[in-house]
């Protein structure tokens, strides 16, 4: 078992530091990106002797910090005979931790190579890809004794390493774990290039046309009510809560970590507003994580101050 204060972690809590280690080309890329959406402040290639500075400059011996993921590996030359040390250095500034290994076969990891045609980070001049596989696996023996989660991905797809990841370092569903942007817009100020989804709203009644509406926002209970209480709106809303419902699964589903929405409207003030909060509020009770802005909204309130 490894030494300091680690715990084999359930899935309701997550050490301070986890030290992403093991096999070329088993997916310690799709570790780091699993790790960074769980909120870890992520380092590629990081030498051990800087994990308790690192650790320090992140914040967590304040306790409001970010966790921290760092990669090891054989790149750097004599990288696990400092690892010990720093491990020791954590534990005696009261930093949890953990050492996980990524590991696959060699059959395996032979295919992916020559899958991606990328040659093993590790290959001298002249050496094979296989012969690089095995030599790797011989100097990582030595880090294996300390390991306190491994996990074999010969046999999982990314998407399925990172269920497995959630699994293990946080109680929060991939439904969760996704961040929803959802966020109002004017046509005439030009299209999103950032919205993975758009509803266009302009077919319903617009309050720039009622006077005592038209320099107020979607924001307004007067014109929030007259949006929303519409029965063109109530029908047009029931049929896009269901859409929302019905396609959101499958972005979690796929593994995506951010999505955005898109409501338009012509000058992104009145109707657009309105609509982007009842749906971004839809989506707050369906357990979605929703961030809501309205993008063309300050220019409405400069016009009308």
């Amino acid at each position: 078992m490894p030494e300091g204060p680690y715990v084999r972690e359930s899935a309701l809590n997550s050490p301070d530091v986890i030290v992403i280690t093991g096999m070329s080309g088993a997916g310690r890329t799709e570790a780091m990106h699993t790790f960074e959406d769980l909120g870890y402040y992520v380092i590629d290639n990081l030498p051990p002797s800087l994990l308790l500075a690192v650790a320090q400059m992140s914040g967590l011996s304040s306790g409001v910090g970010r966790h921290l993921a760092v990669v090891c590996d054989l790149r750097s030359q004599g990288l696990f005979e400092e690892l010990a040390d720093a491990l020791k250095e954590l534990s005696a500034h009261e930093f949890t931790y953990g050492i996980l290994f990524l590991d696959a076969s060699d059959e395996v990891l032979l295919s992916r190579y020559a899958l991606n045609r990328r040659p093993h980070p590790l290959a001298r001049e002249g050496e094979s890809t296989l012969d690089a596989i095995r030599r790797e696996r011989q100097q990582l023996a030595a880090i294996r004794e300390r390991v306190t989660l491994t996990i074999d991905t010969s046999n999982l797809k990314p998407k399925q390493l990172r269920s497995r990841l959630l699994a293990e370092f946080t109680h929060l569903t991939e439904q969760q774990l996704m961040e929803v942007h959802v966020f109002s817009f004017g046509f005439k100020y030009g299209m999103p290039e950032e919205a993975d989804i758009i509803i266009d709203v302009r077919f319903l009644p617009n309050p720039y046309w009622n006077p005592e509406m038209r320099p107020l926002t979607g924001r307004d209970p007067l014109v929030r009510d007259f949006v929303i209480e519409h029965p063109q709106t109530q029908a047009f809303l029931e049929r896009w809560c269901a859409l929302l419902d019905t396609v959101m699964p499958g972005y979690v589903g796929e593994g995506k970590s951010r999505l955005s929405v898109g409501v338009g409207c012509s000058g992104g003030q009145h109707r657009s507003v309105a609509i982007a909060e009842e749906t971004a509020m839809h989506l707050t009770k369906a357990g979605y994580h929703v961030l809501t802005s309205h993008r063309d909204l300050a220019r409405a309130e400069r016009r009308s101050s």
